[in-house]
């Protein structure tokens, strides 16, 4: 069964970023597109006490090294249901490596800010998000990862034109290879 989420494109017609959402955010709760049934599952539980600090999800059309659609968070004025599809621009990427099986893959974060936030309508650029923040946030996804055992070292951010580097290099990694569920599957 095909979701509408795999449908998606990228980019829309204003060529903002599309970000489906897994995580709300201050959720506990993260949850994982399932291709198969074309519905999201519960993938996991943060711990009593932590939540996503801003909306997360993926970038559909694309395909990130780790055989997933490429990662985003997600400045909103509040939080998203599961499943919401927001039109974003990108403002920076967390360039972080994840390690396992003896393989270092390469496993950034993007970062966006909702096309239509009141909040964050001044937030273009890498420069607009206070530092304090931003470490927070690559914090945050070192904790995350190690909650299931993995090693994700997160190495720093990057500005917008990095941002969008990663994003058209996701789009052409889906283009080549196709569905990121099919190579998931065929990487396992």
């Amino acid at each position: 069964m095909k979701g509408v989420w795999q449908a998606l494109p990228a980019r829309d017609e204003d060529k903002n970023t599309l970000a489906v959402i897994e995580a709300s955010a201050l959720s506990r709760c993260k949850f994982k597109f399932e291709p198969d049934y074309g519905v999201f599952r519960l993938h996991n539980v943060l711990p009593t006490g932590t939540t996503f600090p801003y909306a997360f999800g993926f970038v559909p059309s694309t395909l990130g090294e780790d055989g997933d659609p490429l990662d985003i968070l997600v400045l909103t004025d509040e939080p998203p249901p599961v499943s919401t599809v927001i039109p974003c621009r990108l403002v920076a990427v967390l360039k972080a490596v994840q390690r396992e099986n003896g393989d270092t893959i390469s496993n950034d974060r993007l970062l966006g800010v909702a096309a239509s936030s009141e909040r964050y309508a001044d937030c273009r650029a890498r420069s607009d998000v206070d530092e304090k923040i931003l470490q927070r946030i690559s914090e945050f996804f070192e904790f995350y990862h190690g909650l299931q055992a993995k090693d994700f070292e997160a190495l720093g951010w990057k500005g917008h034109n990095a941002a969008e580097k990663t994003l058209e290099s996701g789009i052409r990694a889906f283009r080549k290879n196709g569905s990121p569920a099919s190579s998931h599957k065929a990487a396992k």
